[in-house]
């Protein structure tokens, strides 16, 4: 197959790299990456500035790399109309340094590179892999994450994964011989409680910086409840936000 990789860490990624490296063995990879980290950037697109794109080298990937100084959307969007010359089978973004659970995905750049390939009409995976705050970054967990898109790739490809779908894969922090299996689950709530604090600063202005810590109250059967008990999960995602539960009982309010 045909993969187009991207995320939203920055191409100088290990995880990224990682990943491509795994994925290669078995595919044609191109690699379209933000030049910087772009955590958090959401669906956001430039629109004001131009976009440079740099072909770059990354250590051990054979295949064509380029830099965008953009949003991981961005970089979707550039390299499906300009960057490549055939068509992709499949977009992949990630692996993303930390996991995408629960009310989170909204944020995610990784998410959303995924996505544009959705709108795009090709399919795509978005893949993070948890880490343990406090603790050094494992390399091996990223490896195990990469093993993992793998088999969901091959696994989707047998079930003819619609051109308009995108699966949000999560990898625990723990080693591949410890991993349970794959839950396949809706989305939770919060993985993490978030706070600001408030500092007050000489000249009288107010500083605020995020915080987060662990929620505790989690819901049984979702993907943040899964990885915490040691599976890999996979979310189903589409693109359209559309309450259909709801939508005939608003038309009757108007």
């Amino acid at each position: 197959m045909r993969l187009l990789l991207a995320n939203d860490d920055g191409i100088d990624s290990i995880a990224l790299q990682i990943l491509a490296r795994e994925l290669q063995k078995e595919h044609e990879v191109l690699v379209v990456a933000p030049s910087s980290q772009r955590s958090a950037a959401s669906h956001s697109i430039t629109i004001h500035n131009s976009l440079i794109v740099k072909e770059v080298t990354l250590p051990g990937i054979v295949s064509k790399a380029y830099s965008v100084d953009g949003t991981p959307a961005d970089c979707v969007r550039i390299a499906l109309d300009k960057l490549i010359s055939s068509p992709v089978d499949m977009v992949i973004s990630g692996t993303n340094i930390g996991a995408n659970l629960g009310r989170d995905i909204l944020y995610s750049g990784t998410v959303s590179a995924a996505v544009e390939a959705a709108i795009n009409k090709i399919p795509s995976i978005a893949v993070s892999c948890e880490i343990n705050f406090g603790e050094p970054i494992n390399e091996e967990h990223f490896l195990t994450a990469a093993k993992y898109v793998s088999k969901v790739i091959e696994i989707a490809k047998s079930n003819l994964i619609s051109n308009d779908m995108v699966l949000n894969v999560n990898v625990p922090a723990i080693e591949e011989k410890q991993i349970k299996g794959i839950q396949v689950s809706p989305m939770g709530g919060d993985m993490y409680n978030f706070f600001y604090n408030k500092t007050l600063k000489e000249d009288g202005t107010l500083e605020f910086s995020l915080s987060g810590k662990h929620n505790e109250d989690i819901i049984e059967n979702t993907d943040v409840y899964y990885i915490k008990n040691g599976y890999v999960t996979i979310t189903p995602l589409h693109y359209d936000f559309t309450n259909f539960r709801i939508l005939n009982e608003v038309k009757g309010w108007f």
